[in-house]
């Protein structure tokens, strides 16, 4: 077959799937399809499609290559005038071990190929988090932006390498290089954002946002990033001043729609028949325990663990404002979207149809949050499913607090304070007339105080039974036998000792604190 060489390194993934179909129906191509699997595994669609029919023809070949190992990557590369290196793990794997050797070392050994083989043109995905630290928000960023002391993540670290890697390597044996970065990735195949999202709404939780829901992202539908990699060869292959310029390079790649990300979230989950995110929950609420579950699965990921989804960096990418500017790729690679974030959005819809909340086997019961509170009056208020009683009782509460646990008072002025307010209170509510403005107003009888005598003996065995207990383990520690039960009751004392030293506000803060925290990670 007629026609150079080019060869594109996981090209089994998500964005080079459509890179790979791009190029092939540009016949300008051979296409070399590099990937980890020992054989290519087709879809039906594909395998009656254009990848199918160029497999068969020759105009498309696979080879089985690991970045990692250098002579299965010269082999891979040989004979190619350009490649695109687009091989990188997922993205939400939290193993920096993994991330350096397939980013970093691959990305090495790619380049001493190219090198070697005298390969025309690299042009290397990276990603537009390689300038966001998840703190410092980014509004129409540019590329001038430089690397941030502490990265996001590991893949965001790693990445950043390899990108620094493949600039310095530009012109080295006539090598001309570039890195793209494409924003917040979404179309048809992908295998991340869009099933995730639908994996959390069929749980119930898209109604959750975190922070304000005013931080305004970018996304780019899955095309223009196929689309802007053929922008980048054309420049680079050309001769003369546009491919100086635009050669050593990083390019920031969008749809140049910035748009609020919960807005996007919330566009999504509607087109697929779920609710929209509506309840905010304020990000550095969620922080500590998404450090708290990222310090469990650090700790127990090597068992068997899977990496949840409640963990700070995603927290902070959900939270965050990055936006960014395309004019450089505009102005040096001629990079306009062929696609709208419309159109992007439905397309992207339509081709997971299978994931509609109609086509989803209706969940039955009560949510497992809801199981967790006993699925009572408990639960309902809660979990804000009576919206009124909710509110009455953070009034309650926020009124025990500021009476209470604010002043730092001690436990009998907060029970005289407490005896004081209720005794108050029933006397005013007695005196209150039977309707106000037409609501009645149910009188407390004093028989609502009084226990039965079943209720009476309940408590009066139970207080025996905690007594008995106390007795036995004092006789059993009579006879100095029993050493661990020794260091029990050792250990408890010290406890209740420690505790005792706490102030009354700390106890309510960490109480209150560790319900919260619960409540969210049911809810997440």
């Amino acid at each position: 077959m007629s026609g150079k060489c080019c060869v594109v390194t996981g090209g089994r993934g998500f964005a080079a799937r459509h890179l790979v179909d791009m190029l092939i129906r540009s016949d300008k191509f051979l296409v070399r399809i590099a990937d980890l699997p020992p054989a290519i595994d087709l879809s039906p669609e594909e395998e009656n499609g254009d990848l199918g029919r160029a497999l068969e023809s020759g105009r498309a070949s696979y080879v089985s290559m690991d970045l990692r190992n250098k002579p299965q990557v010269l082999q891979a590369l040989k004979g190619a005038e350009v490649v695109f290196h687009m091989a990188a793990p997922h993205s939400g794997i939290n193993n920096y071990q993994l991330h350096y050797s397939v980013n970093v070392e691959g990305t090495k050994n790619v380049i001493d190929a190219c090198v070697e083989l005298k390969v025309k043109i690299l042009i290397f995905t990276s990603s537009a988090s390689v300038v966001f630290d998840g703190i410092h928000p980014i509004f129409n960023g540019d590329e001038s932006l430089p690397y941030p002391p502490k990265p996001l993540d590991s893949y965001s670290a790693t990445k950043a390498e390899a990108e620094a890697a493949i600039l310095k390597a530009n012109g080295t044996n006539g090598l001309l290089t570039c890195s793209l970065r494409p924003s917040s990735i979404f179309g048809p195949g992908d295998k991340l954002f869009i099933p995730a999202l639908a994996e959390s709404a069929r749980a119930g939780k898209s109604k959750f946002l975190i922070g304000d829901g005013n931080n305004v992202y970018d996304f780019t539908y899955v095309e223009n990033v196929a689309h802007a990699h053929i922008c980048a060869e054309q420049t680079l292959s050309s001769s003369g001043e546009a491919a100086e310029k635009a050669a050593g390079q990083a390019y920031f790649i969008t749809n140049m729609e910035p748009i609020k990300f919960w807005e996007f979230t919330g566009n999504v989950c509607a087109g697929l028949g779920y609710e929209r995110p509506r309840i905010k929950v304020p990000a550095i609420a969620v922080l500590p325990v998404a450090h708290a579950i990222q310090w469990a699965y650090n700790l127990l990921g090597t068992y068997g663990m899977k990496l949840p989804v409640l963990i700070p960096s995603r927290i902070r990418l959900l939270s965050g404002n990055r936006s960014f500017s395309c004019a450089k790729a505009h102005e040096l690679l001629g990079y306009t979207p062929i696609v709208s974030l419309e159109d992007g959005l439905k397309r992207t819809i339509e081709s997971f149809s299978h994931l509609n909340a109609e086509n989803q086997p209706k969940r039955e019961g009560e949510s497992k949050a809801s199981l967790y509170l006993g699925n009572g009056k408990v639960a309902d208020t809660l979990l804000w499913k009576d919206t009124k009683k909710t509110l009455i009782v953070l009034l309650v509460l926020i009124g025990i607090y500021y009476s209470f646990i604010s002043s730092n008072t001690t436990i009998i002025t907060a029970t005289s304070k407490l005896l004081l307010m209720a005794a108050i209170f029933l006397f005013v509510h007695g005196r209150l007339p039977e309707k106000i403005f037409g609501y009645k107003i149910e009188k407390i009888h004093p028989s609502d105080f009084y226990w039965t005598e079943k209720k009476s003996y309940q408590v009066a065995h139970v207080l025996a039974s905690f007594w008995n207990a106390g007795i036995n383990i004092l006789e059993s520690l009579c006879k100095g036998k029993d050493w661990l039960l020794f260091l029990e009751v050792v250990l408890s004392l010290l406890i209740i000792g420690f505790i005792g030293t706490i102030s009354l506000h700390s106890l309510f803060v960490m109480g209150t604190l560790s319900f919260f925290y619960q409540l969210l990670y049911l809810a997440f």
